[in-house]
């Protein structure tokens, strides 16, 4: 699977969790480009088309909303929400997939490509693909019955991956809960966010 970005200008991670600051996972505040109507008039449709392909998903294949926010929580811990996760290995660098915390345990990536493929035929070359894992994210949150939250718009995408920090940034899955609460600060995300992205 190859997502075919756009660049855009800008990245944040938005707001993920219940807790936090001014941190990247926090509100917006410090992230100038980024706005919640960036799509306003080059892709009104945006959200739309975005939660209309998540309903059909979700309520065939439930778990598949926390796969999702799975998966931008494992963009956005390496190199920020720049959808380098999305990326197939190439001669230049090795794909984040292949790291040990992503190896054969993150997915949704059809999901992202039939979400990219429909905005694609409404507004060519406009929604990033770090834009639509958020949009994503926040969607499956919402669908599943949990918060809604301003989410701020116009991530520029990656042009390549690190499988180094995949596989240091990312919580091993036998990390120790003050190594956890440790990566976690270190992305501006506090304890009620660690519950939060730990339970999917």
């Amino acid at each position: 699977m190859v997502c075919i970005c756009i660049a855009f200008p800008g990245f944040n991670f938005g707001r993920i969790g219940g807790g936090g600051g001014d941190g990247p996972f926090g509100g917006g505040q410090g992230y100038p480009g980024l706005f919640p109507e960036f799509y306003s008039f080059s892709c009104p449709q945006a959200n739309g088309i975005v939660m209309s392909v998540l309903e059909s998903v979700i309520a065939e294949e439930p778990r598949m909303a926390a796969s999702l926010l799975r998966l931008h929580f494992h963009d956005c811990f390496v190199q920020g929400c720049d959808a380098s996760v999305l990326l197939d290995d190439s001669e230049v660098f090795a794909s984040e997939k292949n790291s040990g915390p992503n190896s054969n345990s993150i997915r949704g990536f059809e999901v992202i490509d039939e979400i990219k493929s429909k905005l694609e035929e409404a507004c060519p070359e406009t929604v990033s693909c770090a834009d639509i894992l958020a949009l994503a994210a926040r969607g499956s949150t919402v669908l599943s019955g949990g918060p809604n939250w301003e989410l701020p718009l116009g991530r520029r995408d990656a042009t390549q991956a690190s499988l180094g920090d995949s596989n240091n940034n990312l919580p091993p899955p036998n990390s120790t809960i003050q190594n956890l609460i440790t990566l976690f600060r270190q992305q501006g995300l506090d304890e009620v966010d660690l519950v939060s992205l730990s339970v999917m």
